[in-house]
């Protein structure tokens, strides 16, 4: 016999299904489908407000309700273990799973209540309160200090700076910008010339203080055989290479305006 419902609003159908298996004392796990889809299309009908958007919803579980319904008449189906499946399951666990996060907002809004009540206070303590420092009594801070402590202090102080260090990116070298341009090694390349008409490549790159105004050199010398000043000359594979200067290095003006370009 179905028992009167009050209509209450609900906030979907598993809501209502939750509300009519309460009012009944029902097992969730052995739902009467019967008596429940029963009541639930009682309710539908009864319902006033016909807002397509929530009878939507009602509608397709009553619909599932009575699919449930007639499938509960047939012969029950048989899974691969060889276990005759329950039309129910699948409507349990999805009332059990809405269940959990229904008394979940419960338990939240019973928390935002008692937040509501609970007021902070910024601190309020005086200036001169938070000036004082404690005095510091050295004698009494030294007291049975002794030069064995104070070293296995400081061992401790070290060893754990050391553990700081990264064991493979501190043995990488340190990159530094060399600042030499092209147009000052040509410079100084004249400067050079003016006292030296004939000499020797490898004892001028040997003479350079890094890899990069080892560079740089080489790229002054190209540059001014490019330009006609100098001229090189080699007797044999591998010997070394005469530099030559063939115009007057005075006359090098136009150094400044490749500085320029």
């Amino acid at each position: 016999m179905a028992i009167p419902v009050k209509l209450n609003v609900f906030e979907g159908p598993l809501d209502l299904l939750l509300h009519l298996i309460d009012k009944n004392k029902i097992d969730i796990y052995d739902i009467p489908i019967v008596e429940i889809t029963d009541q639930y299309m009682e309710y539908i009908h009864s319902m006033e407000k016909e807002d397509l958007g929530v009878m939507s919803e009602f509608m397709v579980m009553a619909a599932t309700l009575i699919d449930i319904k007639c499938r509960m008449l047939l012969p029950r189906e048989v899974n691969e273990e060889g276990e005759e499946e329950d039309p129910r399951a699948e409507l349990v666990a999805r009332l059990l799973e809405y269940k959990t996060y229904k008394y979940m907002s419960y338990e939240l809004r019973d928390k935002m209540d008692d937040a509501a009540g609970v007021f902070y206070k910024t601190a309020t303590v005086p200036e001169e309160v938070l000036e004082y420092r404690e005095p510091v009594d050295p004698e009494e801070l030294l007291k049975g200090l002794t030069l064995e402590k104070l070293h296995s202090i400081y061992q401790s102080i070290i060893r754990r700076q050391e553990n700081k260090i990264d064991p493979i990116r501190s043995k990488f070298g340190t990159i530094e910008k060399e600042e030499v341009s092209l147009s000052d090694k040509m410079i100084q390349m004249r400067d050079y010339a003016c006292g030296h008409r004939s000499f020797s490549f490898r004892d001028l790159l040997n003479a350079q203080s890094s890899r990069v105004q080892v560079i740089v050199t080489f790229l002054s010398i190209l540059e001014l055989m490019k330009m006609g000043h100098i001229q090189v000359e080699q007797d044999a594979l591998f010997d070394d290479i005469r530099v030559q200067v063939v115009t007057d290095p005075e006359t090098w003006k136009n150094l400044t305006e490749f500085a320029d370009e």
